[in-house]
């Protein structure tokens, strides 16, 4: 037993728990088979940070390298009377034993980490949940970017979910030499300029495929994903109603797509594949439109300084990933759980959780705190980094995504890929609307 005093870790253990739902192979090994010793089990990781004789016990789920344990340190030696017991799970499990728990009315933890991507699962189940508004929720709601705080709100907006944590502001990361060899200037503001426009981005396609002979980018879907994002209407309405066939904004997004894989601008690269790895790593592809968090797998893919750089998507930006901390129902300490993830969530700590960890904040007041403001990395370029996704985070458009969202976007990347496998644009866009009536039919 370890002690710091009345506050520190007094027990730290990895055990394997039987999996309420799901096994291994629906894990993050990164397709690492030999993870996948058994099925039927899932492996979590104990921290009870706090002291022994604290009069309240949290039990906290969180997913990811979040650093949060570190954090939580800090929270129980200001609040002894708090000990925290942080169990780590694959994302994947751990989704899958809240959903289970929840539905069950036992095995809930206090506080749940959902993902933003999950979040929607549980928008039907507001019985399962705490109203963080009961606890004065909207005193601390203009801390958060506004399409972050409704990303976790019923459609009606008077159920609030969860506290939002990191967020994933997408930009355009670039490759210079390619852009270089393409006769362009390759500072992050000459880029920006020369790709203010989703048709100036075709335009510079074009240019980069004629004279290099490379790919504007990995994939079609990376490209849908960033048009979609920036739509202010996307599949449904506040009412859980498809829309998708109602406005032009999802088919110009689809249209457009389509269009830059028929004339073979941009790649049919599955992402996180061999060849995705490679081609960042060789200069196959020119740009990659992604989130703040594959800052990282950049890094460890391409070591080389300097080669990748930094500016805006043209037209706006996008968001994928994050997360929100949740409270069930089912806690006895909602009080306690309320004030403990408001602390966490707080603009000081989302800092430190910047800094020490990556975790890019949902609070926008981070943004103008001088440790954030002279963040620069040398890697891409000694850029500062941070300012680049924080002018994305606030050019996010707030939109009403609904509890079958997931289901049904994977419907319209499917399309995506059947347009680059040959298929008709027409067609798959067809097929994908009636897949999509079937599954809201089930």
């Amino acid at each position: 037993m370890l002690k710091l005093g009345k506050v520190g870790l007094f027990s730290l253990a990895s055990v394997v728990v039987l999996g309420a739902c799901g096994g291994a192979n629906d894990g993050n090994n990164g397709g690492n088979e030999e993870a996948d010793t058994d099925a039927n089990e899932e492996e979590v990781t104990i921290e009870q940070i706090g002291s022994e004789d604290a009069d309240v016990e949290l039990v906290f789920w969180e997913f990811g390298n979040t650093g949060y344990d570190v954090l939580i340190e800090e929270y129980v030696e200001e609040n002894p009377h708090v000990t925290i017991n942080l169990q780590n799970s694959d994302m994947n499990d751990l989704h899958d034993n809240l959903f289970t728990s929840i539905s069950a009315g036992t095995g809930a933890p206090d506080i749940s980490m959902v993902e933003e991507a999950q979040i929607g699962r549980y928008l039907n189940a507001q019985e399962s949940f705490i109203n963080l508004y009961d606890h004065d929720a909207d005193n601390v709601e203009g801390e958060f970017l506004d399409w972050v705080w409704r990303g976790a709100q019923s459609g009606d907006g008077d159920f609030q979910f969860g506290l939002p944590t990191d967020i994933g502001p997408t930009v355009m990361f670039y490759r210079t030499d390619v852009f270089e060899e393409a006769g362009f200037d390759s500072s992050p503001e000459a880029v920006s300029e020369l790709v203010a426009t989703w048709d100036d981005f075709r335009d510079v396609a074009e240019q980069i495929n004629e004279d290099t002979g490379k790919l504007m980018t990995d994939s079609g879907e990376l490209v849908f994903n960033a048009r979609r994002d920036q739509a202010t209407q996307q599949y449904f309405n506040t009412d859980g109603e498809l829309i998708v066939d109602e406005h032009d904004q999802m088919r110009e997004a689809f249209d457009y797509t389509a269009d830059l894989l028929n004339d073979g601008l941009v790649g049919d690269i599955p992402l996180w594949t061999p060849e995705w790895h490679s081609g960042m790593a060789s200069g196959e592809y020119a740009t990659m439109l992604a989130p703040a968090w594959m800052q990282g797998v950049i890094k460890d893919n391409e070591p080389e300084e300097g080669v990748w750089s930094i500016t805006t998507l043209p037209e706006g930006a996008g968001n994928w990933g994050g997360s929100y901390l949740t409270i069930p129902a089912e806690t006895e300490h909602a009080e306690e759980a309320y004030a403990f993830i408001e602390w966490l969530t707080a603009p000081e700590q989302q800092l430190k959780a910047f800094l020490g960890y990556g975790l890019f904040p949902s609070a926008p007041a981070v943004y103008d705190m001088p440790e954030f403001l002279e963040y620069e990395d040398d890697y891409f370029g000694g850029i500062a980094t941070a300012q680049v996704f924080g002018e994305a985070a606030q050019a996010v458009e707030p939109v009403f995504k609904g509890r079958q969202y997931y289901p049904v976007d994977d419907e319209f990347k499917q399309a995506i890929d059947d347009v680059a496998g040959g298929v008709d644009p027409e067609e798959a866009w067809q097929e994908a609307l009636d897949r999509t009536e079937r599954i809201l039919a089930r």
